[in-house]
């Protein structure tokens, strides 16, 4: 899964072409929200205005955070995990929307996805110091506590109930594709026609640059990270890419992903990036996230079925596969 440990880095960057005087201003900042970066940018008429409606974007997702991240101990989340095997815990229908939307990401994924990996235990070390694999049975006892069908939702009453002792769920990197539609929808009701809020890899883009043109988003080559594989022009849709090519081990010639397959506690191999774009950062998450799990031949047929979206996967030889639907734009093979 993609999760907080699993992917700190940006794999984007937005590059701003043309720029010129015009009466719009831009203005970017970056902080630290749900453990991870955030690079924040606003047009606006004027820069207090700008800067104003960045404060309420931090705001919101610090809102959020409070409410879904399960390293937050006073969060509902929190409480959820610590009442695991123990009794329901009745949540804001907030959380509960978002949880059972993340069920619903697990069951189309078949467990690619699963928002009870927070409970896999961390056998496999990507800093350097693990020489061989763990045993089979490490890795099989490493989930015996992950597993979604173990969650049972009371609409009715609000409450989300973990059956097993000891699991525990949590959004990860889903809750930054949460928080920045969140934020993208706040901006647009106070008539904030242009912006981009990143969030360490899942980005939500709308509008223009002051100067009228698209964003320019570049994505990052994978074997090369100063590089850039692609630059898309981009206005009003989410883009995230989950990715393998920082945190990986070898063994026996083979490479393994530090993104774990939460139904076997196997790394995923074969593809070292996923890039997704369409209408919603939250699915777009999961289906980035899913798709590096799947593996090549299961990403395509799962990816296919939603038109709305396009993608583009790099597996681990550099060959670049991608949907008809992906924005037009020169790519290179990288290896």
């Amino acid at each position: 899964m993609k999760t907080k440990s699993l992917l700190t880095v940006s794999f984007f960057t937005f590059l701003l072409f043309g720029f010129s005087c015009h009466s719009q201003v831009l203005r970017k900042r970056t902080t630290m929200l749900m453990g991870g970066r955030f690079d924040i940018s606003i047009v606006a008429q004027d820069s207090l205005s700008a800067e104003q409606n960045i404060d309420s974007i931090i705001a919101e997702i610090s809102r959020i955070e409070n409410l879904i991240s399960d390293w937050k101990p006073t969060s509902q989340v929190s409480e959820v995990n610590q009442n695991a095997g123990i009794r329901p815990v009745k949540v804001d229908k907030e959380v509960f929307e978002l949880t059972k939307r993340a069920l619903h990401f697990s069951e189309i994924t078949h467990g690619a996805f699963d928002i009870s990996f927070a409970a896999m235990d961390r056998i496999w070390k990507f800093d350097g110091s693990m020489t061989e694999m763990p045993t089979p049975e490490a890795i099989k006892k490493s989930v015996e506590k992950v597993g979604y069908k173990n969650i049972i939702l009371d609409s009715t009453n609000s409450t989300i109930f973990l059956k097993l002792k000891g699991m525990k769920i949590g959004f990860g990197a889903l809750g930054e594709g949460y928080a920045t539609n969140k934020c993208q929808e706040m901006m647009l009701a106070k008539g904030i026609k242009s912006g981009i809020v990143n969030a360490t890899g899942d980005m939500s883009v709308w509008g223009t640059q002051p100067n009228g043109k698209p964003w320019n988003i570049g994505i990052t080559n994978p074997f090369h990270p100063k590089d850039i594989s692609a630059i898309l022009s981009l206005k009003n849709t989410a883009i995230t890419t989950s990715g393998s090519y920082e945190k990986f081990v070898v063994f026996n010639g083979k490479r393994y992903s530090h993104i774990i397959n939460p139904a076997t506690g196997y790394p995923a191999t074969g593809l070292c990036s996923v890039t997704v774009l369409g209408p919603n950062a939250e699915m777009a998450n999961g289906f980035s996230t899913s798709a590096m799990v799947l593996g090549k031949k299961e990403a395509v047929k799962l990816l296919n079925q939603f038109p709305d979206y396009s993608f583009l996967l790099i597996t681990d030889s550099g060959k670049m596969i991608k949907s008809k639907n992906f924005p037009k734009k020169q790519l290179k093979k990288h290896k």
